[in-house]
């Protein structure tokens, strides 16, 4: 057969059949007939020369957008349907990365598929139309094909072909037919049809019967174009001579190669029964709901029989020409000839069903006669409208644009006029909106920028509508999730921290914990904290705390000081896991509380060679005489460096007490003859912090008639706080320790010579002004050493000369003379107090007491360490005003009058010259 002439875009399709087999179609592009071929049909029919000529038009409807391809059935896997690229104008190298693919429905067979590396449609699995296409006519396959990148759908339709693959056959391998020997010439015995599930040519074409003297066949066509076979008498039967006639009746096709199917017929002559049952009609109509319940009555059947008795009672039925399915929704009562639903209609499946119904006597030689009832289906709205999702993109990004498409959604209703008829929406509280994309087919759309952190997900609820009375709706609902991008930073949980930390922490230890935020998630949300550079003290802040990048728990690296700092600051920096990485800092207060881990530092009274402290007392002195002062410091803070006094140890309990708080060692009674004149004290200073510590000082008191002009243990020494410093103590051990020794050599020296002068003008140990004062030889080195003082000499400076001169009595005595600059009463050092043998000793006012070297806490007997071993006082507790106009001396540098400008301000000017007395 040739190829189609009058159309460019027609062309047509060729398969060879080979022993059964079809060849690949083929397309046939030129305008001459296509390739011819033979083949060997496989059932034992031999053809030569022939071929199985079928044309499959490829033509593109431009108003449904909609292309249309035909193609037979039974091919194999592979065969060749259409280059469907080509003709949608596809460029084949983008298939695959645009995600072209063929959207079926869920439970459905994929029956085509497209090869995506040269855009061939083919066949995936072999069709059976009779299997697709249950129903006659047209058999269609609907194909949705989506692309992506833009997204794009296209609508396929493949009409599948029928080819002769199935031969005619009948319901029964013999009919036994009954007819009366009285039968007439004319006489019709309907039989039952052959079943050939092909179309149109290839269906049942006719019937024929093998010959015979007796009987003819007449084919008969129903309204539906199929066929039935009536035997026909064609001249009147005789029992007597023949009691059963034999035939072969053949059913052919109008298939190429034509297939057949036979089957017996076997007639037996009966008596006559001359009556037959007669119909009022031989065609009945009615219709019937398609919701219509089982047992519903579809039309009552009457008919007649001139005949009486049995044979003129009639019993109905369905004749064979009734199909298996009409026999499963109908049933006919025997007897009164109702004909009833026995199973549900679907309108959708068949909207006409012909019953044959037949009616036959009870006589001897009955002969059944039939009619035909037609039921008309009414469509109702039982089928509600069906969502399907054909393309989904999801998750969708937070910052995509509105117009971004997420999905493609399909919606179909079985039903038809109103019924069918769909309409689609959404809630509208939702950015999303639904776009017709073309018959029954929508786009879901963003119609604003999302953000993850507000919604994470939204559950879109589709609702699809018909027109229906009532009307049904389906909902469907579709999640889509809102992909998170790194849009915000972290964010701290306080806009600060405020750390308290005890002095003396385990180095390692936690201090405290920071915690962020970060709303966004996964990576993005995936925290690491880090300490921003800095410096503390001059160290690199990563010496002193470090935190856990993972949990945000800090730690101290080092244990803190109080003495030394008391609270520094650090940056902690909070850092996401995102590209590009946000960030945002806190800043860690952290404060250092004060332990009691400093034991008092008992400054004065001074002892001897490490031993004891030794003074004297006049026997004359009356009750309240000031004996002395015992003076400590101690470098805590708070009520971990307020000081209390007790006395331990006494000889004489009765004869001494010691001021609480100001440490005044005064006499309780006046001395009687039977005191002994030595009295041993044990002092005990100690601290008010948990737990207490303490330390204490022994005191060997000699009672004389009269107090020599000596140095006493309770000289107070002084101690500049800039010299607790390390640096500054290295550099005037460095710098002064050699000058300091060579200069008090030489001021021993001298002053042994000049007082050995005026040794004759000087009596006692008294000197005569108040400026100078006498030591004697053995004790003046020693109290130098044991005391902070380190003269310097002024060159090159006139020194004022109001200096007197002091003079010891007696051997080994030595008298010198200590001249000062007028600076020297800013200097926080101490100074050797002068003695005046004339005002009492508990009316003299003594100098102001500033802080000196301490001594290491658990001593029995407490000496003065050097100023580089004792950490700087602290001025956090002070004395009430009224305890403070009481105090002479002082156990912390706010309880010294004079000293607390002292420590507030820099103390750099000391000048002190010693100078021998001159002849």
């Amino acid at each position: 057969m040739p190829c189609a002439r009058g159309d460019s875009a027609s062309s047509c399709w060729v398969a060879r059949v080979v022993s059964g087999k079809p060849y690949p179609w083929r397309r046939c592009r030129s305008r001459g007939p296509c390739a011819m071929g033979t083949g060997v049909w496989g059932s034992g029919w031999t053809w030569s020369w022939q071929m199985l000529l079928l044309l499959v038009t490829s033509c593109l409807e431009p108003a449904a957008g909609q292309l249309r391809y035909s193609v037979p059935e039974e091919l194999e896997h592979g065969a060749f349907v259409a280059n469907i690229a080509e003709d949608l104008g596809l460029e084949v190298s983008k298939l695959s990365t645009r995600r072209f693919r063929i959207v079926s429905r869920a439970g459905t067979k994929q029956h085509l598929e497209v090869n995506l590396e040269n855009g061939i449609l083919f066949v995936n699995e072999k069709i059976d139309r009779e299997e697709v296409c249950e129903a006659g006519g047209a058999c269609l396959l609907h194909l949705q094909l989506v692309i992506e990148s833009p997204l794009a759908l296209y609508r396929v339709e493949v009409e599948v072909l029928d080819i002769n693959d199935n031969a005619p056959s009948f319901p029964w391998p013999e009919y036994v037919l009954e007819v009366t020997e009285s039968a007439l010439p004319g006489a019709r015995f309907p039989l039952e049809s052959a079943q050939d599930p092909d179309v149109g040519t290839n269906s049942l074409r006719t019937y024929e019967l093998s010959p015979n003297g007796f009987f003819s066949l007449q084919v008969q066509t129903r309204s539906d174009g199929s066929k039935f076979a009536e035997l026909v008498l064609e001249r009147a039967l005789d029992r007597e001579q023949q009691r059963s006639h034999r035939m072969l009746l053949t059913a052919l096709d109008g298939g190429l190669p034509e297939r057949s199917g036979t089957a017996g017929i076997l007639v037996t002559v009966l008596d006559a029964n001359d009556n037959v049952p007669a119909f009022d009609q031989p065609s009945y109509g009615v219709s019937l709901p398609e919701d219509a319940p089982p047992g519903t009555l579809v039309i009552k059947l009457n008919a007649t029989d001139l005949d009486e008795g049995t044979n003129g009672e009639i019993e109905f039925s369905f004749s064979g020409h009734a199909p298996p399915g009409v026999r499963q929704l109908f049933s006919v009562e025997p007897r009164s000839g109702q004909v009833r639903l026995a199973g549900p209609l679907d309108y959708e499946r068949a909207r006409l069903h012909e019953l044959y119904v037949q009616a036959k006597d009870r006589g001897p030689s009955a002969v059944a006669v039939h009619c035909r009832v037609l039921v008309h289906l009414l469509d109702v709205n039982d089928n509600a409208p069906e969502v399907s999702l054909t393309s989904v993109s999801t998750p969708v990004l937070e910052d995509a644009p509105p117009g971004t498409v997420i999905a493609v959604i399909s919606v179909l209703d079985r039903d038809s006029g109103d019924n069918g008829e769909v309409s689609c929406e959404i809630p509208h509280n939702v950015p999303f909106q639904l776009q017709a994309a073309f018959h029954n087919y929508y786009t879901l759309v963003t119609t604003a920028v999302l953000d993850r952190e507000a919604v994470p997900e939204y559950n879109v609820s589709i609702t699809a509508r018909d027109m229906g009375s009532p009307a049904l709706l389906t909902r469907k609902t579709l999640t889509v999730q809102v992909s998170d991008i790194n849009d915000n930073a972290p964010r701290f949980l306080q806009p600060s921290y405020s750390v308290y930390v005890l002095e003396n922490n385990a180095p390692g230890a936690s201090i405290c914990s920071v915690s962020a935020l970060d709303p966004d998630c996964r990576q993005n949300a995936y925290l690491s904290y880090s300490i921003a550079e800095g410096h503390i003290q001059g160290m690199p802040v990563a010496t002193y705390v470090s935190i856990n990048s993972d949990s945000g728990h800090m730690y101290a690296l080092r244990s803190l000081d109080y003495e030394q700092i008391r609270n520094f600051q650090v940056q902690v920096q909070a850092q996401d896991a995102g590209f590009p990485p946000l960030s945002s800092n806190v800043t860690v207060n952290v404060f250092v509380l004060d332990q009691n881990d400093n034991a008092p530092v008992i400054v004065s009274p001074v002892p001897r060679n490490g031993s004891l402290a030794t003074d004297v007392v006049p026997r004359s002195a009356d009750p309240g005489y000031l004996v002395g002062k015992v003076s400590a410091l101690d470098a805590d803070s708070g009520q971990n460096s307020r000081l209390s006094y007790q006395i331990l140890q006494a000889t004489d309990p009765s004869l001494f007490s010691v001021a609480l708080y100001t440490g005044e060692l005064r006499t309780i009674r006046a001395f009687l003859d039977k005191d002994a004149t030595r009295q041993r004290l044990v002092i005990q200073v100690r601290d008010n912090g948990q737990p207490p510590l303490s330390a204490s000082v022994s005191l060997l008191l000699s009672v004389v008639e009269s107090v020599p002009e000596t140095l006493s243990d309770f000289n107070e020494l002084s101690l500049n706080p800039e010299l607790s410093s390390s640096t500054l103590t290295l550099y005037l051990i460095v710098s002064l320790g050699s000058v300091s020794f060579t200069f008090l050599v030489a001021i021993i020296i001298l002053m042994a010579i000049k007082c050995h002068k005026d040794r004759h003008s000087l009596h006692g140990y008294g000197c005569s002004l108040p400026a100078c004062c006498c030591v004697k030889a053995g004790a003046s080195a020693d109290v130098f050493k044991k005391s902070n003082i380190k003269p310097q000499l002024s060159s090159g400076n006139k020194v004022p000369t109001n200096c007197l001169d002091g003079a010891g009595s007696g051997p080994p005595g030595y008298c010198y003379k200590v001249c000062l600059t007028p600076e020297s009463a800013k200097s926080d050092f101490m100074f050797l107090k002068p003695y005046s043998p004339s005002p009492p000793r508990n009316n003299e006012k003594t100098a102001e007491n500033l802080p000196g070297p301490g001594r290491k806490p658990g001593a029995a007997n407490n000496t003065v360490s050097a100023a580089s071993q004792i950490k700087q006082p602290n001025t956090d507790w002070l004395p009430t005003k009224t305890q403070r106009s009481a105090l002479k001396s002082s156990q912390s540098l706010e309880d010294v009058g004079g000293v607390r400008r002292g420590v507030q301000k820099q103390h750099d000017r000391l000048r002190t010259l010693v100078t021998p007395v001159s002849g």
